[in-house]
């Protein structure tokens, strides 16, 4: 089960608005993803920015398995970010995405220098508290109406780890 992780681009544009057009009923309530040109340069924008870093991952066919965040990272005495992620159809369920988000949770201790990293999922997303609990993230709480997505108040669930915590397969747990 190979997966690469890398930064979008420009050139990634048509690949990723394809990937997102295919996906709409799998994201559909969970997430909104840019998806026309316009939204695509205003994600590498944001996602240029130091706060900010995203990564695609791509199966060893070529084809783009999802899109993995990190979002607002702290740095100094908090050393934290939000994780955000999504899948693409064809590639869900089929253990790819674990493999990049754990890829990008070893970038996020060890190249970002992050001390903890959270996510926050709507409770009714099995598939995703599936995914970071089997990636060692414990539930720490749950937050009503927490994020505004796809024209409503949607609750979820806060799942975190600290760098102590991750032992993610050949991973190195840096020193903090």
């Amino acid at each position: 089960m190979t997966v690469k992780i890398f930064h979008p681009g420009p050139a990634h544009a048509s690949a990723f608005l394809a990937a997102v057009r295919r996906s709409e009923a799998l994201l559909a309530g969970w997430v909104s993803p840019p998806s026309t040109r316009e939204q695509y340069v205003e994600y590498l924008r944001r996602y240029g920015s130091d706060a900010h870093c995203s990564y695609l991952a791509r199966a060893g066919d070529g084809s783009l398995v999802g899109c993995i965040n990190v979002n607002h990272m702290v740095h100094g005495a908090l050393q934290s970010a939000y994780l955000g992620y999504y899948a693409f159809s064809p590639n869900q369920g089929r253990g790819l995405m674990k493999a990049a988000l754990g890829a990008v949770i070893s970038r996020a201790f060890e190249t970002h220098r992050l001390h903890r990293l959270e996510a926050n999922i709507q409770p009714a997303n099995a598939r995703s508290v599936g995914l970071v609990t089997a990636l060692g993230f414990r539930l720490e709480g749950y937050s009503p109406r927490y994020l505004y997505i796809d024209g409503q108040w949607r609750d979820h669930e806060r799942y975190a780890i600290t760098a102590e915590e991750w032992s993610a397969p050949g991973a190195s747990t840096p020193a903090v």
